[in-house]
């Protein structure tokens, strides 16, 4: 391993970012966002409510409206918010519907079929937004969460404040990381140099979301990528490769989590697909070459916080599917268990940028399984050019010669590039809904 000089000032702010942005999550983020509203408002109201009035910001209500809703087999806000507030845990945060009862989901079910959850999309700056006010006997209360999934902004009860807090500017609870001093270099020394024990809780990642790509092989989640994968390997139309067993596994996980499993996933930067997708290759590869524990964990810190540096450019929700950045963190993780130094890392992320930039966000649902295969078969690709020696060079495209500005580049075209192609694709899903 080539030793550098590392900015060992940045790591304490380095170890903050992976704690808040790699924690277990179940179910897709954004309905379980209006989840946790709902449990605590609920609580702040101190009865069960009887009807629920819920607003969420564009994006998302384009992120909740079709996913499946862990523990119920419905799928939507509306659900989502029902069952948060009739059998949620309102200290539970991304695992707000965890151990959720049978009678809480036909309670909520009913709820949504008497129509008794209203559900509109908030007129707030915010891109990332979910509100739940509940009533009950001449009672209400009312929850803002705002910025971040789990980040309450605001409680009330019978209009009066009871809580009030500012936004974070990062992380779940609060903005006290940054990258503005860090480049892709510092964040492959840390993960390489720093001690095992500041490393070592990343491990969780390999546990939580293989268990998940094992209940997704089960073949009974959303559009079952991975066990339909595994079955063309059976029938002589795939390879039994080590590209086969990525696709395969981590789609699987994919596949799980989409389709309502009731298992959590370890989340990166908000997204239980993202973390997912920055662990899954990752965990592939270090089983394919043997790897010791310490390298699996070193490769895991490398592409979790890779991930959330690439994703610190990106608006916290919107049009560029954020699988892909997360599996760029894969191809570095990857890169370095199949022996390649930051070089390689480095040119594999690059790589990506010019292959998968622009794949666009059309909302939570089963099909990000594919997004996830689609983005994890590029990474692997990537890194297979990186250690032959070839990339996409800074002459093509977007790619500039240095990855930092290849992934600010990026960050751009996220931001300011696909801003319209956001609305549109809201405005599709919207139509569509109306029309159903």
């Amino acid at each position: 391993m080539t030793q550098s000089h590392p900015k060992i000032g940045l790591w304490p702010g380095f170890v903050k970012a992976a704690r808040k942005e790699v924690v277990p999550a179940l179910g897709c983020t954004e309905p379980i966002s209006l989840a946790l509203a709902a449990a605590i408002a609920v609580r702040e109201l101190g009865r069960a409510p009887e009807r629920i009035e819920a607003r969420v910001s564009a994006n998302l209500m384009k992120n909740g409206m079709g996913v499946t809703v862990p523990g119920t087999g419905a799928v939507g806000l509306r659900i989502a918010a029902a069952v948060g507030a009739l059998g949620g845990d309102p200290d539970g945060k991304l695992e707000v519907l965890k151990g959720l009862s049978g009678e809480a989901v036909a309670a909520g079910k009913r709820m949504v079929a008497e129509r008794r959850v209203a559900l509109a999309i908030a007129d707030v700056p915010n891109i990332l937004y979910s509100e739940a006010r509940v009533f009950a006997g001449g009672e209400q209360a009312r929850v803002c969460i705002a910025d971040a999934h789990a980040n309450v902004v605001l409680i009330e009860r019978n209009g009066e404040t009871v809580f009030h807090a500012g936004s974070p500017s990062a992380g779940e609870e609060g903005g006290d990381y940054d990258f503005a001093d860090a480049s892709a270099r510092d964040i492959y020394d840390f993960a390489t140099q720093a001690p095992l024990e500041k490393l070592d809780f990343i491990h969780e990642a390999a546990t939580l979301n293989e268990a998940l790509s094992r209940e997704g092989m089960r073949g009974e989640y959303g559009l079952h990528i991975g066990a339909t994968l595994q079955r063309q390997i059976q029938a002589g139309l795939l390879s039994d490769g080590l590209l086969t067993r990525i696709l395969t596994r981590t789609s699987a996980a994919s596949d799980a989590r989409m389709g309502g499993a009731t298992l959590p996933a370890m989340s990166n930067s908000g997204s239980g697909n993202q973390g997912i997708a920055a662990t899954m290759p990752v965990v592939v590869v270090a089983g394919h070459v043997h790897a010791s524990r310490e390298q699996l964990t070193r490769a895991l810190m490398l592409s979790h916080l890779m991930a959330v540096y690439i994703h610190a450019r990106l608006p916290k929700l919107s049009a560029l599917c954020a699988v892909t950045t997360a599996s760029m963190g894969a191809a570095a993780g990857m890169a370095l268990l199949l022996g390649g130094g930051y070089k390689a890392a480095g040119m594999a992320i690059s790589s990506m940028i010019g292959d998968v930039a622009g794949m666009i966000c059309d909302g939570a649902s089963n099909s990000c399984a594919m997004k996830v295969s689609t983005s994890a078969a590029a990474a692997y690709k990537a890194v297979l050019m990186a250690l032959d020696g070839a990339c996409v060079s800074g002459d093509e495209g977007i790619v500039e010669r240095g990855v930092d500005a290849s992934i600010a580049n990026l960050g751009r075209l996220a931001t300011q590039g696909m801003a319209q192609t956001d609305v549109q694709i809201l405005q599709i899903m919207m139509r569509k809904r109306e029309a159903a």
